[in-house]
This record gives structure tokens, C-alpha cells and sequence, in this order.
């Protein structure tokens, strides 16, 4: 089984090297798939994407490409959103009976949102940017954002998906920003998000930490062997194909 993992862990890894597409929403099915229980998938892979995630806010704290306000004001909403949604699930007897199913099904529809948005973004994208929102200035969408964050926060802290491609999206359209800023900002708001559901998740018994570490031994080469791709490797075509795969195994969980 652990050979597998890693094997899994290196598909996935190239794949999110090639693409950017989030690996949560390849991976937490994919678990799911294999007989992993939903929720120890989902609170292995928030571990598993703190650990992968530290890397990228490390290198872009280097680069000075993080927006730390628009930082700030997404923590602001999420971080207490997705405590809430863990804490929901486990403290309550009535929903903790069921949380197996409640993981499944949210898991079906957040796959779908994910899918639906990477395939807006692979073909509408010239047609809905520029827009009148990213030109206003950040401290009149504070409270925008902070509501951005409290919604895709309780998804990320209920399902661990959505830490980096719904928060891309909400972030692609509604600020201004150059691109490696977009990236760095998101990955350090979704390193902080993450890590705190990961935490909290373990307190609760539910990480396997052998499983993350198999996953990492095969995700991290494949993420390193991805990303000298992707340069010879046109992104789209494969976005796509991933956003079908991901939408396939969405309407199959609900």
C-alpha cells in the first residue's frame, strides 16, 4: 500500500507541478477511492498540504511577493470559518454520527464548484477580466474579502479542497495583481488556513501521519519534475482534462 501512496503522491504531484491545479482536489477523492475513511482523508491531506505549502510561502516570503493585507483580511474570515466547520462536525454528537456522510456529499458538490471554476477560468477568462471590481482599491472590499473567507473557509476546514483554487479564482478576478503576487499571496493565505484546520484536525485523532508521509516521499520529486515541465507544456488542454476528472468524481460522491 505504501508503494502505491507514493506512486499516487508522485501522479499528483506532476500533475499539480504541470498545471496549478490544487491537489487536494485530485488527492481527498482519490483517498476516498482507495477505502480511506473521508474524514481521516480529509484531515491527512490539510496536514499533508500544510507541509507542501510551507515550501511555496517560504520562497515567496524570499521573493517578496505576498500581499500580507489581502493576507490578513482572507484570514481574518477563514481561519475562524474553518474551526467552525471542524468543530461542528466533531463536538456535535448528532452530526458526528454522521460525518462520514456529510464529508462525502460536501465533497461531491465543492469537486463540482472546483471544476466548474477551473473550466471558467481555462475558457472565459479574457472575457471576464478586466473588471470594475479589481480597480478598486483593497480597503473598500475588506469587507468583501473577510465574507470570501468565511465562506470558502468553512469548505476548506469540511472538505480540506478549495485552499488553493477557489480562493485563485475569488483573488484572479476581484483584485489587481501581478501574477507571481497572486500566487505567493494565495499559497501564504492557504499555508495559514491550512495549518491551523491540520492542527485541529489532528487534536481530533483524525490525520494519519504514515499516509502523509508516503504521500509527501512521492508529491514532492513529483512536483519538482512537474514544474521543469510545465515550461515545455502548455497548461490548458491539461487544466481541462483535470477539471473533467475532478467534475466526474464530484457528481459521483453526491
Amino acid at each position: 500500500m505504501s508503494i502505491s501512496i507514493m506512486i499516487m503522491g508522485l501522479a499528483v504531484g506532476i500533475l499539480v507541478g504541470l498545471t496549478g491545479v490544487g491537489g487536494a482536489a485530485l488527492l481527498t477523492p482519490l483517498l476516498i477511492a482507495l477505502g480511506i475513511n473521508p474524514t481521516i482523508a480529509v484531515g491527512t491531506d490539510l496536514v499533508y498540504n500544510s507541509i507542501t505549502k510551507l515550501f511555496g510561502f517560504a520562497q515567496h516570503w524570499r521573493q517578496k511577493t505576498i500581499n500580507f493585507k489581502l493576507v490578513k483580511y482572507l484570514a481574518f474570515g477563514s481561519i475562524p470559518s474553518a474551526v467552525l466547520a471542524i468543530g461542528t462536525l466533531h463536538l456535535f454528537p448528532a452530526l458526528h454520527q454522521h460525518q462520514e456522510k456529510i464529508i462525502t456529499h460536501a465533497l461531491g458538490y465543492v469537486l463540482t464548484l472546483v471544476a466548474i471554476s477551473i473550466l471558467l477560468r481555462v475558457f472565459f477568462d479574457k472575457k471576464i477580466r478586466p473588471n470594475k471590481w479589481q480597480s478598486l482599491p483593497l480597503e473598500n472590499k475588506k469587507a468583501l474579502t473577510i465574507f470570501i473567507g468565511v465562506i470558502f473557509g468553512f469548505i476548506v476546514g469540511l472538505t480540506s479542497i478549495g485552499s488553493g483554487s477557489l480562493f485563485a479564482i475569488a483573488m484572479l478576478y476581484l483584485y489587481k495583481m501581478k501574477t507571481s503576487e497572486l500566487v505567493g499571496t494565495d499559497i501564504a493565505h492557504a499555508f495559514l488556513l491550512v495549518t491551523v484546520a491540520g492542527i485541529l484536525n489532528a487534536s481530533f485523532g483524525s490525520v494519519d501521519y504514515l499516509l502523509t508521509l508516503n504521500l509527501l516521499l512521492g508529491s514532492i520529486p513529483g512536483v519538482i519534475a512537474g514544474s521543469m515541465l510545465s515550461t515545455k507544456v502548455s497548461p490548458k488542454p491539461l487544466q481541462a482534462v483535470m477539471a473533467t476528472i475532478i467534475l466526474v468524481s464530484g457528481l459521483k460522491l453526491i
